[in-house]
């Protein structure tokens, strides 16, 4: 048996803000990162709350890649501050903090049901809406994937007014993310009618909208469809989970802090030639591996040419790489000029290991090595 479910209530559209006036929680704790506090933009959060009589603290330490000792620091003030609700603004580690730090604050001293409500200020991790958050264990130097149905937010909050003023890097980066969580839960083994339909819907707004507010920032309308295909695509990989373009990326951002977007990016094309065990010199096969026809799909959804399934993967990877250099993202980690290769060729045993341990390494719809991740990691050089 299945079972496809949604434990977030999702509000979106214009003046979707505005729900934060009718939350039913009066004892408010904001967690954040410094650039939003700093920025003005917090008060996008705070003036409605203000409005409606709401008492409210702000935690903004938040960094990057959720690492442990600040969501420690989290957990102390929440427990301090005790509120009856999280409101979490930010990226993927601005969420995905907010979760770990109600779940281990809650496991500490459980005074009371605490409400979450995710609010994005990026088009890209899907966070609001999944069971999932990712923890970073700077000692270790690995990330974790947390899973759990409480750690889900009750509510999302999408409002283009919060994403608008992302600049086009991260714009590139945190788009390319929607579309490897869509595709990756497209082609998962746990996928579905659900998941497919929502991965489906979100690839095809990438195809449409994500260059658009790569070139204009002020496209509103492209900004509110690309917030949207993000949540999508989290619903999709909520149920479906993900695959090994994840499992290597969680390890890239770990060892070398490249962002995650841009991690997934730069391995895409070369996981869905593993995935497919398809490249440019591949002809028709008489059998070909379980995510050969679903790559051939989604290239049919992108309007790519898929007359027969090897043309279907190459002209999935060809849009890829397209999409990479229009939005000037680096095709390989030698392109970035910022990481020594030895030191990257070294740390190849430990990330293919960390990866082939990863959550999300369940559900690829090849089965993998760990000297196929190194194969990878090589070749991403």
């Amino acid at each position: 048996m299945n079972t496809f479910k949604i434990l977030t209530t999702i509000h979106f559209g214009d003046n979707a803000l505005d729900r934060l006036k009718d939350i039913p929680y009066n004892r408010i704790m904001i967690i954040t990162d410094p650039y939003v506090k700093q920025s003005g933009m917090v008060d996008y959060i705070t003036k409605p709350l203000e409005s409606a009589g709401k008492a409210y603290t702000i935690f903004s330490d938040v960094v990057p890649d959720a690492p442990i000792d600040k969501i420690s620091e989290g957990v102390k003030a929440f427990l301090q501050y005790r509120p009856d609700a999280i409101v979490a603004v930010g990226g993927g580690s601005a969420i995905d903090s907010s979760k770990s730090i109600r779940e281990f604050a809650l496991q500490i001293d459980h005074y009371g049901e605490v409400g979450l409500i995710a609010i994005p200020t990026t088009s890209g991790t899907g966070s609001e809406v999944t069971a999932f958050a990712v923890v970073n264990d700077t000692n270790a130097k690995v990330k974790y994937p947390l899973v759990s149905d409480s750690l889900t937010a009750d509510e999302a909050i999408l409002d283009a007014e919060l994403v608008k003023s992302v600049p086009p890097a991260v714009t590139a980066d945190t788009g390319m993310d929607v579309f490897t969580h869509a595709l990756e839960s497209y082609v998962s083994t746990n996928h579905n009618e659900f998941s497919a339909a929502l991965a489906e819907k979100s690839m095809e707004i990438c195809s449409v909208f994500l260059l658009r507010t790569y070139y204009d920032g002020n496209d509103m309308h492209a900004r509110q469809k690309m917030h949207v295909a993000s949540c999508l695509a989290g619903l999709a990989f909520n149920t479906a989970s993900l695959g090994i373009n994840h499992s290597l990326a969680h390890q890239l951002g770990a060892r070398f802090h490249i962002p995650h977007g841009r991690a997934n990016a730069m391995l895409l094309p070369y996981i869905i030639e593993f995935n497919s065990n398809i490249n440019h010199s591949s002809r028709s096969q008489k059998e070909y591996l379980p995510a050969v026809e679903r790559y051939a799909s989604a290239a049919h959804i992108l309007g790519l040419s898929s007359y027969n399934p090897v043309m279907g993967v190459r002209s999935l990877v060809n849009w890829t790489q397209f999409m990479m250099k229009e939005m000037n993202i680096p095709m390989s980690i030698s392109e970035m000029k910022t990481i020594d290769a030895v030191q990257y060729f070294d740390a190849l045993d430990e990330m293919a290991e960390n990866a082939l341990k990863d959550a999300c390494t369940a559900t690829n719809p090849r089965p993998v090595t760990v000297e196929e991740i190194k194969h990878i990691y090589a070749k991403l050089w």
